[in-house]
């Protein structure tokens, strides 16, 4: 209970503060490519139940509904403004409206794709599956892109086995100077 409070409190303040800059992101994105600023991604989330997960889009209308890294040419589908706001991770900030309904947590491991069977059948082997999926987790700060499906699901369960409160507020704090130095982001 104390994490959905920190979820819901964190969440509203980070809206309001972040409402500005996503009002722009969102308006970049309509002028610079077409379609919406906003992709609605389906995700697996706690007790593999499906539910649609918002992220600014970074990819041009009619890519492959595939994770990133398994599209060949992945760069040909990334949109001008994409690059950046991935770079940044800037288009995840419309997560925020899945923390505050109780998709997603702030920590927790990230939301697998409908398609990415191999992940969803390990998370579920190793109980990882009954954890609500996070903004960030602890596979996040310790590789993001550049981990195997098998070492990703390997930090997940460390998680599972560790969290606590202190250590969500240690990946937070992994997570922000991560994204400040850019580290582990591939595309």
């Amino acid at each position: 209970m104390k994490k959905r409070l920190f979820d819901i409190f964190l969440a509203l303040i980070l809206i309001a503060l972040a409402a500005p800059i996503m009002m722009i992101i969102a308006t970049g994105i309509v002028f610079t490519s077409s379609g919406g600023a906003l992709f609605w991604s389906k995700r697996i989330g706690r007790g593999n139940i499906t539910f649609m997960m918002p992220k600014f889009r970074t990819m041009r209308i009619g890519s492959p509904l595939l994770a990133t890294h398994l599209i060949s040419n992945s760069s040909s589908h990334i949109t001008r403004l994409g690059s950046f706001l991935r770079k940044s991770s800037l288009d995840e900030l419309p997560q925020l409206w899945s923390i505050l309904i109780g998709d997603m947590s702030f920590v927790g491991p990230r939301p697998a794709l409908f398609n990415q069977h191999d992940l969803i059948s390990l998370r579920i082997k190793y109980g990882v599956d009954k954890i609500l999926p996070g903004l960030t987790g602890w596979a996040q700060v310790n590789g993001r892109d550049n981990l195997s499906v098998e070492d990703k699901v390997r930090f997940d369960l460390t998680y599972l086995e560790r969290k606590c409160f202190i250590f969500d507020l240690k990946i937070i704090c992994m997570t922000f100077l991560n994204v400040l130095s850019r580290k582990g982001i591939s595309h």
